[in-house]
């Protein structure tokens, strides 16, 4: 009778676990990713509750305008990455900036909303009108110029459009001696290829009128 000689033969012992050591290199490289990620954390939190003090406008401010600090308004924000995009109130103003662009009452001051005056491709006329533009016209909005040249002393040509879509950067409306509405002064920015014909127009007399449009973006 033949005998199983696996019986009789010894069990492997099972690895048994070691408690890991503090000189373990794998537990140490754990621990630096760890305390890495959490200073990444806390640091981007800290940034994104830093306050910072940046300018905005304390009225409309129109394309064209220098920059003054009567213009402006300390305002202190949490923007993180993005506060370097805004005007920042320790550079303070730089010197003879101007608005390149419409810059509303309370909006904080894009530091690419301002350049020097001869950057600016368009340029602010005004033009005095007789006819009242439509209650809540302001900067910003967006008008036709139409002309109407004078032939003689008492006859003009018909009217034509001169600019399309200008972009309104001040409106002013004069009163009468007896309150009632007079003219009203509109600045409109115009680019250097049209500015020529308008300029004609003005000199001679011609007939303004300023139409808006409001579906010009």
């Amino acid at each position: 009778m033949s005998t199983d000689t696996r019986a009789t033969q010894p069990q492997a012992e099972a690895p048994r676990l070691r408690k890991p050591s503090w000189k373990d290199p794998r537990l140490l490289i754990g621990l630096l990713l760890v305390l890495a990620s959490t200073a990444g954390v806390v640091a981007l939190l800290d940034s994104q509750n830093t306050t910072v003090d940046v300018y905005s406008a304390r009225e409309d401010i129109p394309v064209g305008a220098v920059l003054s600090s009567e213009d402006l308004v300390a305002t202190p924000v949490r923007l993180g990455d993005s506060a370097g995009a805004y005007l920042p109130v320790s550079e303070g103003i730089p010197e003879g900036a101007v608005a390149t662009r419409l810059v509303r009452q309370g909006e904080l001051v894009p530091s690419s909303a301002l350049g020097r005056a001869d950057d600016l491709d368009r340029k602010p006329v005004g033009l005095s009108v007789e006819d009242p533009l439509p209650t809540g016209t302001a900067a910003g909005d967006r008008v036709d110029v139409w002309v109407s040249l004078r032939t003689d002393t008492n006859t003009y040509e018909e009217p034509r459009l001169l600019l399309e879509a200008a972009e309104v950067a001040e409106l002013t409306v004069g009163e009468s001696a007896l309150g009632a509405s007079a003219s009203t002064l509109v600045q409109v920015l115009v680019d250097d290829r049209a500015m020529p014909e308008l300029l004609d127009a003005l000199a001679n007399d011609a007939r303004i009128a300023v139409v808006l449009n409001p579906g010009a973006a």
